[in-house]
């Protein structure tokens, strides 16, 4: 493969307002976590007196230490439904991907430090995607659960759609993927079919309650009298009812128990060997991401810079380089995993969407992933473009994309307009993983453009209803709706509806594409040993 050579002064003042602009969107983002993280250690004196962990130190006596651990969909809901300061955003858990007892898993559990750890309606749809994650990548799914169910404030919006998340949990137990679950406290109503579903359970003395009716409910209907304990108790659930498998005595023990399970399974067995891996590290520092790519999207750059600081040793093959410069197309590698590569200089015309589906086509053909990097104002417009069929390639593309068997990943750099979107394989194309860059857009068009659209379209309505057009009332909807389309295609407004998997420092975006690799190239090492009905406690 050819080296890249940079053709960036990072000496410049381009370069530096560039990095300094990032520095502010990452400072902002960083501020924003550690609200959340704030708002759970405001708890500690409850936790402690009760005496339970806060889900973090839940979380990091499960992880191995020191191991790579990828949160996903972190800001999920923020600033939604009663988000109101969006400090208790996460949709009411944390969850990612990280390894336990030496095996790779899906990692959840409930934030009870923030609202009781209450699932909304953004937690919800996290919840599906965090299964939809475990089911496409073969991996086991640990929770720890502490969780006062749905927030009743949208029951209505999350009850009828919340039976898909127990769907999901009996598919994949059929499909041969376990999972563990540790009661740490409240798993009442439909949230105790949470570990029901579950393959193992581990409950805690004196903290874990699984009841479908807690006692005031029990005494509303029937009259019946009953403590938690009595109820629905660790006990009661490990001695009598057979719903646990295992009985803890604090949450530490418990996660000490939920360690043994994984460890004792030959999980590891399933799987083939992986490839050793002998890798050059890029020639250019990551740290000049910030630099290299500009904050203000009306800025362009090449996206070879970005490969050129994110590859091995810095190196490219590109594809049919001559044929179109606004769709880049090549194959890299990253931690010594292949990848094919689809980028961004531009719009794309009907060459880049040619060029892009044969691409992608070959790539399928020789069972290599795509990785696709977001920075496009959409498919090219005009007569010219439209003569030359972009409506045809464009198609062919989005095809091409939509059917493609390999791994797909997304990042989201830049702009991501329009149908482009979806051609660059954004959310709704379904993407193995998608993240984004916290300076990245999303929207059907950019705001300057949408007002300037709506203006037009008015104004031309009343020239046709013999109406002369209200210079005025024209300004005030082409600002309107600018700020409107601005405001709703932001980084952190897409995150929160889970438009991405979570957002990321520039610099970490190596780093996280090869974990990411080793998660494909693990799943499809992976042998199930499925059956029909998942596990059932008879």
């Amino acid at each position: 493969m050819a080296i890249l050579e940079t053709q960036i002064d990072n000496q410049t003042s381009g370069f530096q307002e560039n990095y300094q602009a990032f520095k502010e969107v990452i400072t902002e983002l960083r501020d924003i976590e550690k609200a959340i993280r704030d708002n759970e250690e405001s708890v500690r004196a409850k936790f402690e007196k009760r005496g339970k962990l806060l889900p973090r130190e839940r979380l990091n006596l499960l992880l191995d230490q020191d191991s790579p651990f990828v949160e996903l969909c972190g800001l999920a809901g923020y600033k939604m439904y009663d988000d109101k300061k969006g400090n208790t955003a996460g949709g009411g858990f944390i969850a990612g991907i990280g390894y336990v007892a030496g095996v790779r898993c899906i990692v959840q559990l409930n934030n009870s430090a923030i609202k009781g750890g209450t699932i909304s309606p953004s937690g919800l749809e996290k919840t599906l995607r965090v299964q939809q994650i475990a089911l496409e990548n073969r991996l086991p799914l640990v929770t720890l659960a502490e969780s006062g169910g749905a927030n009743l404030n949208y029951a209505t919006d999350v009850f009828v759609p919340g039976a898909r998340a127990f769907a999901n949990q009996a598919r994949l137990s059929a499909a041969g993927i376990p999972q563990i679950t540790v009661v740490h406290g409240n798993a009442t109503a439909g949230g105790a079919y949470q570990p029901g579903l579950s393959d193992y359970v581990i409950v805690v003395r004196n903290q874990a309650k699984m009841f479908l009716a807690g006692p005031p409910l029990l005494k509303a209907a029937t009259g019946e009298i009953a403590t938690d304990e009595e109820l629905g108790g660790a006990e009661l659930h490990a001695f009598e009812a057979g719903t646990a498998e295992y009985l803890a005595e604090n949450d530490a023990d418990g996660i000490r128990i939920a360690r043994e399970v994984m460890s004792s399974l030959p999980w590891k067995d399933n799987q083939s060997e992986s490839v050793d891996t002998d890798y050059d590290d890029p020639i250019y520092p990551i740290d000049e991401l910030l630099g290299v790519v500009p904050c203000d999207l009306k800025k362009p750059y090449d996206v070879r810079e970005i490969l050129a600081r994110t590859a091995d040793g810095s190196e490219f093959q590109e594809f049919k380089s001559q044929f179109d410069q606004q769709t880049i197309c090549g194959f890299v590698r990253f931690g010594g995993f292949a990848c094919g590569i689809i980028g961004n200089n531009g719009p794309i015309t009907p060459k880049g969407a040619n060029k892009a589906a044969q691409f992608i086509q070959l790539c399928d053909q020789s069972n290599t992933p795509l990785l696709f990097i977001h920075n496009t104002t959409g498919f090219m417009v005009g007569t010219d473009a439209e003569t030359n069929g972009i409506i045809k390639h464009g198609s062919k593309m989005l095809q091409a994309v939509a059917n493609a068997r390999v791994p797909k990943l997304s990042i989201v750099v830049g702009g991501s307009y329009g149908a482009g979107n979806y051609a660059m394989c954004g959310r709704g194309l379904d993407p193995r993983f998608i993240f984004a860059w916290p300076n990245s857009k999303t929207a059907v068009m950019g705001g300057a453009q949408a007002g300037k659209v709506l203006r037009i379209v008015t104004e031309e309505k009343h020239k046709k209803m013999g109406m002369e057009p209200d210079e005025k009332m024209l300004d005030a909807i082409e600002q309107a709706t600018a700020e409107k389309l601005e405001a709703g295609s932001t980084a952190l407004f897409g995150t929160a509806r889970l438009w991405d998997d979570g957002l990321i420092d520039p610099r970490d975006t190596r780093r996280l594409l090869i974990e990411l690799l080793d998660v494909c190239k693990q799943a499809e090492s992976t042998t199930l040993n499925a059956n029909q009905f998942g596990i059932a406690r008879f």
